[in-house]
């Protein structure tokens, strides 16, 4: 599992084995034994000795100053994200120390929200459990109910994964978020359950794991293949909820379109469903 000691040495060593000879301008010349650049490549692009970058993936020196990590970030190509990231497993930007919750729970505020908003809402917690959510999004997949976990579904249900036409590049997308959202708190029980038994159950989470891929939690236009209607392309927003790591999750679609339509259908036949439910109860 997760080396909780050196972070940045497995971050630098996956990271840099994406990067192939050619994209940096390195000729190559035989058979090479190792995928991506060798480290003294990845030392001499940066302008530092392949001692000191040896160092640094070993875990030997933990305090790279900014120069040297925003050199290793342009040599491995890494986004905005990508580097941010680094730079908080290297010191140069220390993330701020957030408290665990033992049981992660949504505001009632928040709760009261999603149900009265008239859209498909839940709420992800830091480890991408749903904590909260209203009848129109369990409409969308009978998965998005509170106890649920994102990550679990969509790596080890193969009825969630038949709602996702572009599943490769949502899984991809998911676990680049999922990183990002638990940072360098790794060493929490959840976290090291959830990462060991998706990597025990999951190739493909096996593999993106281990790219070490970073990207922000962000909206973004989704597509459902929903039994009920088709093609389904929906808006999804993301909104933090304070300084918790929680994201406020709403579905919707173009006004006046074929989707909005669909959604349309799926949220009547959810309240009618809720409506016979209740004057079911005694």
């Amino acid at each position: 599992m997760t080396d909780t000691m050196n972070l940045l040495g497995e971050f630098l060593r996956a990271r840099r084995g994406l990067v192939t000879p050619e994209q940096v301008g390195i000729p190559v010349f035989g058979v090479r034994r190792v995928p991506g650049l060798r480290r003294e490549e990845v030392g001499m692009l940066s302008g530092i000795s392949s001692d000191y970058y040896l160092r640094l993936e070993q875990g030997r020196d933990r305090n790279p100053s900014a120069q040297v990590l925003a050199s290793i970030a342009r040599v491995l190509q890494l986004d905005e994200a990508g580097t941010a990231y680094m730079f908080s497993l290297g010191g140069g930007q220390p993330r701020l120390a957030r408290r665990r919750l033992l049981n992660e729970d949504a505001p009632v505020g928040i709760r009261v929200l999603i149900d009265e908003i008239g859209m498909p809402a839940f709420v992800e917690g830091r480890y991408f459990d749903v904590l909260a959510a209203n009848q129109l999004a369990a409409a969308l997949s009978p998965r998005l109910v509170p106890g649920g976990n994102r990550l679990r579904d969509l790596f080890l249900d193969p009825v969630e994964q038949s709602l996702y036409p572009d599943w490769d590049e949502v899984t991809a997308q998911i676990v680049a978020g999922f990183r990002e959202s638990v940072g360098t708190d790794v060493d929490d029980p959840g976290f090291v359950d959830l990462v060991g038994n998706l990597s025990l159950s999951s190739p493909r989470f096996r593999e993106l794991w281990g790219r070490h891929d970073v990207a922000p939690r962000e909206s973004e236009t989704m597509s459902l293949n929903h039994p009920d209607v088709g093609l389904l392309v929906l808006y999804r927003e993301k909104l933090a909820i304070g300084a918790t790591g929680h994201m406020l999750v709403v579905y919707h679609a173009e006004p006046n379109s074929d989707n909005a339509e669909k959604l349309a259908l799926i949220s009547s036949y959810a309240l009618q469903t809720q409506e016979s439910n209740t004057q079911l109860k005694p």
